[in-house]
């Protein structure tokens, strides 16, 4: 009997772990919502062993993680219309999709970055070779997705070097012309990190003497862009939302800087940037860059004083290579057409709002879609509706603009 008290408790134990999982609260607008808990419940069940792991001393936060996106890897696979490889760019590994089919007349090419928190994925993931793959045939283009370092092994500028590096490269007038592509007709692009890489390379491009060919558009998928103001409306109405909580984002961005704990606490307390850069947070104030309803019943405090000795250890979250919303308005009215992309359930929201905002008032021509009933990362969910109907308005936006 008492052996059965034991199972019985277990059973129980169990189940009630398992509906803690499942039963997150999941917006009541968003499609499927049953497949959705479910996505969301093994996410969070993955983050939470990945965080009890590290605290019990066993493995870094990122490596089971890693190991559980190394298991959705696809090689390389070419078929009748493209032809896929693994290869290097500018000495970056990047996947390259190049159409087989003869072309009348030279090529589009997209540069893509994946996301995952400048941590995680890879060009190789088949969440992103899906998409990559897509976009490639969608739009007869070549397609490099680039597996930049991640971080914690490499810390900014390391990934964005990277990013900037095949860029830079595949814009030579010699390999657009080895490849076939029209040097008027590139874009960089990237999701979540992967956006804010793409957006960063963009800003980049424009200050390079070197660079003669410069992109003709840019397309942020839900990007990171300012890591000043981790308290956004965005930040505080879904910090426990599925996919990416407040707590991971910080996580990241910290991550992305050094593995030194205190930054992460100082950006979690959102008390992180010094006085003496505060003249800063006139590009991130939401109260005067964000429309009145997504402003709701927020009221506007400006993040507390940090420690000068924090920034100057850790200089990367004040630097517009990694927080591309720093740039001055002078530096944005270069950029090219600008495709965003924003859900609403979604800790990133803000960013990308405000970015429309400063890109519109600098004259960027700007087409921002904003997603009323999708939640972070929804591009690279092709199982769901939603993933579909994003990926579609990203394809069609392109294929008009590029």
């Amino acid at each position: 009997a008492a052996d059965m008290g034991t199972k019985l408790l277990a059973f129980f134990l169990a189940s009630a772990l398992l509906a803690y999982y499942i039963y997150s609260p999941i917006p009541e607008d968003i499609e499927e919502p049953w497949t959705v808990m479910l996505i969301s419940a093994s996410l969070r069940a993955a983050w939470d062993l990945a965080e009890l792991g590290e605290r019990l001393g066993l493995v870094h936060f990122t490596d089971p993680l890693t190991a559980m996106m190394a298991a959705q890897y696809v090689p390389p696979t070419s078929d009748e219309n493209l032809t896929v490889t693994d290869t290097e760019l500018g000495k970056v590994a990047v996947r390259l999709y190049v159409p087989r089919t003869p072309s009348n007349g030279l090529r589009r090419a997209v540069v893509y970055f994946h996301g995952g928190g400048w941590s995680l994925g890879q060009a190789g993931m088949k969440a992103y070779d899906d998409l990559t793959r897509w976009t490639a045939n969608r739009l007869n283009a070549v397609v490099v997705s680039v597996n930049y370092r991640l971080s914690p092994k490499y810390h900014f500028p390391v990934p964005f070097e990277d990013a900037y590096s095949v860029t830079k490269f595949f814009l030579q007038s010699s390999i657009l012309s080895q490849y076939g592509v029209d040097p008027g007709r590139v874009c960089v692009a990237g999701d979540s990190a992967g956006g804010n890489l793409a957006a960063a390379v963009a800003q980049q491009l424009l200050e390079d003497p070197e660079v003669k060919t410069k992109p003709r558009a840019q397309a942020l998928l839900y990007p990171a862009l300012q890591a000043l103001d981790l308290n956004l409306p965005s930040y505080q109405e879904n910090a426990h939302k599925p996919v990416l909580s407040r707590w991971n984002m910080v996580r990241f961005w910290s991550q992305y800087f050094t593995s030194d704990p205190s930054l992460r606490e100082a950006m979690d307390s959102n008390s992180h940037v010094p006085a003496e850069w505060s003249h800063l947070l006139q590009f991130v104030n939401w109260s005067i860059l964000l429309p009145e309803e997504m402003k709701k019943d927020h009221v506007y405090t400006a993040p507390a004083s940090g420690s000068s000795a924090l920034a100057q250890r850790y200089p990367g979250f004040l630097d517009p290579r990694a927080a591309p919303l720093l740039a001055g308005d002078t530096r944005l009215r270069g950029l090219p057409r600008t495709y965003v992309l924003t859900c609403e359930h979604d800790v990133l929201r803000d960013d990308g709002v405000m970015y429309v905002a400063r890109l519109r008032a600098a004259g960027v021509p700007v087409t921002h879609d904003h997603a009323k009933d999708a939640f972070h990362g929804a591009v690279t969910f092709a199982n769901l509706a939603v993933g579909r109907r994003l990926s579609d308005r990203y394809g069609e936006w392109l294929d008009e603009n590029l």
